[in-house]
């Protein structure tokens, strides 16, 4: 049966293109590995709405995963990852679940002892409410953590405002990150999987500290969780891409976030069927 189990595909969804930065780790770490891939692309973002609502997007996603199959399910969301990860969890019922929280603050707290003891959370206002990754880092014994809700990053991000001189995001990004650059962190978490895509101008502001991707630490952390599980593909190697938005326009961003040309063709699914 095992042996059988290792055939499928790992199931990863996020609110729109961010997760494809925890899937291009994934691809990295275990290319033979299938993968199906869901961007809830007509909701985005989820990091203003309310817990019930994030809530239910997070469990029609994990319905469509489900329905093809999936041995394990990679949460690559923040605001997911930070809300309702066990109802996931209990509603997925496969061996392998994993959320962007916890390899992150674990990583990012291994940085801060070797440094100031000080780490700094960016992340979706919905996740900076829930203090999923302050619990954590606490967990880790952090001794300082700054927190600090982004919400214009995304929409940054998803209409492609990423450059290092755009005006419009520098003015953003300084507005949030001043603060926390008077006195800067040795680590910082980008707890959304859409923000490595600003890391350069994040790190503009913030020189002296170690970014941290939550969705590539979450794949590592995936990775090891299937081998655990002797749950890894030898033989696979193959993505789908689906999207409740437009799968073109899907198609025409998605390139941007993976580091290989490859851009890929998306299939358009209704998530309110799930």
């Amino acid at each position: 049966m095992n042996h059988d189990k290792k055939s499928l595909p790992i199931g990863v969804f996020d609110s729109g293109l961010g997760g494809l930065t925890a899937l291009d780790e994934l691809k990295r770490i275990l290319p033979n590995e299938d993968i199906i891939y869901f961007g809830d692309s007509a909701r985005i973002p989820y990091g203003t709405k309310s817990r019930s609502v994030i809530e239910k997007f997070a469990l029609q996603d994990t319905r469509f995963l489900l329905s093809k199959g999936v041995k394990a399910i990679l949460v690559a969301c923040g605001t997911v990852s930070s809300n309702c990860l066990d109802e996931v969890k209990n509603l997925a019922g496969v061996p392998v679940v994993v959320g962007v929280i916890d390899a992150a603050a674990e990583k990012a707290a291994e940085i801060a002892k070797s440094g100031n003891d000080r780490v700094a959370v960016l992340g979706t206002s919905a996740t900076i409410k829930s203090r999923a990754f302050e619990i954590a880092l606490e967990k880790n014994g952090v001794g300082e953590i700054i927190s600090r809700a982004c919400p214009m990053f995304v929409p940054l991000v998803e209409s492609w405002h990423t450059d290092t001189d755009d005006t419009a995001t520098n003015a953003i990004v300084s507005e949030y990150l001043s603060p926390i650059a008077a006195n800067p962190p040795a680590a910082v978490i980008l707890g959304c999987t859409h923000y490595p895509l600003l890391s350069e101008v994040i790190q503009k502001y913030l020189p002296e500290s170690e970014l941290v991707s939550s969705g590539a630490e979450a794949a590592r952390r995936l990775a090891s969780e299937l081998a655990e599980n002797d749950l890894l593909n030898r033989s696979g190697g193959r993505i789908e891409f689906y999207t409740s938005g437009g799968a073109e326009l899907f198609v025409e961003n998605a390139g941007r976030f993976l580091s290989s040309d490859t851009v890929p063709n998306a299939n358009h699914i209704d998530i309110e069927n799930y």
